[in-house]
């Protein structure tokens, strides 16, 4: 599958919220074909071994395509066949068992419809600011050494995941759909809960935070960054199912995944809550990819999970 990794340019919209789409898009724009007005191979004769006699137009010649197979779908989109699968699953009306595991404070997420709760007595309550502080903190202390790392995760971070995993878009493209089926299901979750949540980023609480990079203009609550890193993470896992590197796999990738995330709290962009909301998301979004459809079929990221296990034997 051809991917673009010749910048970060998947994410203009939201200015480096919703995460790792720069680097999952396979491109329609990487190769031009050149036209001359006459289309002179149009309109050479057929001279090929089964040519007819007299031979025909090569413009003529026509063939038939039964179908498109999954390898003719780039990254990019065969991510939104995943997604609609995903939604066929019941989201997001998921199973109690599979509910995300907000933190104990978080207020109930409205009905449907309603308005967002209101966040202004936890804004001033000790959980908040406590949260603020250690924001305040980790600026002081830790921004300078992540700030390149903050910079370059602000609209990718696949190349990450298949870097450590010594894995190429052109050599593992199964590999590479899967991190591209993570990316775009956890974006879709995560903002359906931001849109419902509306909390506040915590520069807009501490202007003082001052993030180095545009602070995005919609929700904090639940972190993008930290559900797509750890559903990528928990999809290589599903990958990596009973191969002898799935525990070392997973404990390295987690950790990336913990990194990218925490560097969004650095930047001043993310509570610490907002972090475990999206691990919390990432679990149940893991759960729900591997049901089946309602036919009983494998869904489409059932399919390249097992093919990008093969890629990897």
């Amino acid at each position: 599958m051809p991917i673009s990794f010749d910048g970060n340019d998947g994410n203009d919209g939201n200015d480096g919220n919703s995460g790792s789409a720069g680097n999952t898009a396979g491109t329609s724009t990487a190769w031009y074909f050149a036209d001359r007005v006459n289309l002179p191979l149009v309109t050479e004769p057929d001279t090929g071994p089964n040519a007819a006699n007299p031979p025909q137009m090569i413009g003529k010649l026509t063939t038939s395509i039964p179908n498109f197979p999954n390898r003719n779908w780039s990254g990019e989109w065969y991510s939104w066949l995943a997604l609609i699968d995903f939604v066929g699953t019941g989201w997001p009306a998921m199973d109690p068992t599979t509910q995300p595991a907000w933190p104990a404070w978080v207020p109930a997420l409205p009905a449907a419809g309603a308005p967002p709760p209101d966040w202004s007595a936890l804004n001033l309550g000790p959980q908040v600011q406590t949260e603020i502080g250690d924001l305040v903190t980790a600026a002081a202390n830790e921004r300078a050494d992540a700030l390149s790392e903050i910079l370059s995760q602000s609209n990718e971070f696949t190349s990450y995941f298949l870097n450590m995993m010594t894995a190429r878009p052109g050599a593992y493209p199964a590999t590479t759909k899967v991190l591209g089926i993570a990316n775009l299901v956890g974006t879709f979750v995560a903002m359906y809960f931001k849109g419902r949540y509306a909390r506040p980023r915590p520069s807009q609480l501490c202007p003082a935070l001052l993030p180095p990079i545009v602070v995005p203009g919609h929700a904090s609550f639940p972190s993008g960054h930290s559900t797509q890193a750890h559903l990528m993470a928990l999809c290589m896992s599903d990958v990596f199912n009973g191969l002898p590197q799935q525990a070392t796999m997973l404990d390295d990738l987690w950790t990336l995944a913990d990194c990218i995330a925490r560097n969004r709290e650095i930047a001043g962009l993310h509570y610490p809550s907002d972090t475990t909301a999206g691990v919390a998301i990432a679990h149940c979004i893991q759960a729900l990819l591997n049901q089946a459809l309602p036919t009983g079929q494998p869904t489409r990221y059932q399919l390249t999970v097992a093919a990008a296990a093969q890629e990897w034997v």
